[in-house]
């Protein structure tokens, strides 16, 4: 099963026994899921639903809490929506039905957002609507870089007012249009786990956290070995270019050398992979990797002096292509 069929089987599992819940996650679930349609020149209330499971928990909550018996029938999917749905249908009493879940206001007109009541309503209530919003037209994707909560919307006023509801439960989320379908989206990780746990979905919310926090400890530790792959990089080369400037510095002084200093230069090219404090442990008597370095740097700068006087390439030109120095 995909994530989002996860949340949703975990969410059809959760009953709110208080009444005002149960009157929201119904609302909201219808409102997210079709609404209103004219039948035979009849006000009908319509939820197309993705699986029959929920289908027939949304027609009993319709007989317990108004009293309406509906129609559940089998319908290809609306443009925007993947697969075949089930229908549930009200439409003897339909128009009756509107008017008390707040979908038609009281000059039969369409409600484009959700009942102010439901937006205002107690925590639990808020929890109940993202809820019913969810099982309707909701998906999560997996964690990662584009990890998202979504909610697709009937109407640019339902989103907003499901971000309200958001807000009200401090959960960061935001509304935007994707081809031409206004949506809310929750990215944050730990906002996602929070809207989870809202809305009741408590494994899925400590599943999703866990393979978040996996992923992160995993991209950690890709994160580490590329920056030690790249260290190891930059310390090979610098060696290279290091040797090849130590060998044609005592090419070009030959015999003009000073002791301490061809010392020095040989300690580099006998030890190529050392680093600077382990040359001076090598030396005898040991030395300093500043005082290695020192008498490195005056080699170079002794070989590349000569050099510009005679005209002839230094130091650096014998450094290979494509290795920094």
């Amino acid at each position: 099963m995909s994530l989002t069929a996860d949340v949703k089987a975990e969410l059809v599992a959760v009953r709110d026994p208080r009444p005002t819940a149960r009157v929201a996650e119904l609302t909201s679930l219808l409102r997210f899921s079709g609404g209103l349609h004219s039948i035979a020149n009849r006000v009908a209330v319509e939820a197309e639903l993705d699986s029959d499971v929920l289908a027939r928990r949304v027609a009993r909550e319709l007989m317990e809490l108004y009293g309406v018996r509906p129609e559940l029938a089998h319908v290809q999917s609306s443009a925007g929506r993947a697969g075949g749905h089930v229908a549930v249908r009200v439409i003897e009493g339909g128009e009756t039905l509107a008017r008390q879940t707040g979908l038609l206001d009281q000059r039969r007109r369409p409600v484009r957002g959700l009942p102010n009541k439901l937006t205002t309503g107690n925590r639990e209530d808020l929890s109940a609507v993202w809820r019913g919003a969810f099982l309707a037209s909701g998906s999560l994707s997996e964690p990662g870089r584009s990890a998202s909560l979504e909610v697709a919307c009937p109407s640019s006023e339902a989103a907003m007012a499901l971000v309200g509801a958001a807000h009200r439960l401090s959960i960061p989320a935001k509304a935007r249009e994707v081809r031409g379908i206004p949506r809310v989206v929750v990215r944050e990780g730990e906002a996602i786990r929070l809207t989870l746990a809202h809305m009741g979905a408590t494994k899925a919310a400590a599943d999703w956290d866990q393979m978040r926090q996996r992923r992160e400890v995993r991209a950690g530790v890709n994160r580490l070995v590329n920056f030690d792959d790249a260290n190891l990089r930059r310390s090979a080369q610098a060696a290279v270019a290091a040797c090849a400037r130590v060998e044609r510095a005592l090419e070009i002084l030959g015999d003009e050398v000073p002791d301490h200093l061809r010392q020095a230069g040989e300690l580099r090219l006998s030890h190529r992979d050392a680093s600077l404090d382990e040359l001076g442990h090598h030396a005898d008597p040991p030395m300093t990797k500043d005082a290695v370095a020192g008498r490195i740097r005056r080699l170079l700068a002794m070989a590349d002096k000569k050099a510009e006087s005679e005209g002839i390439p230094g130091t650096e030109s014998a450094v290979p292509a494509g290795v920094d120095d």
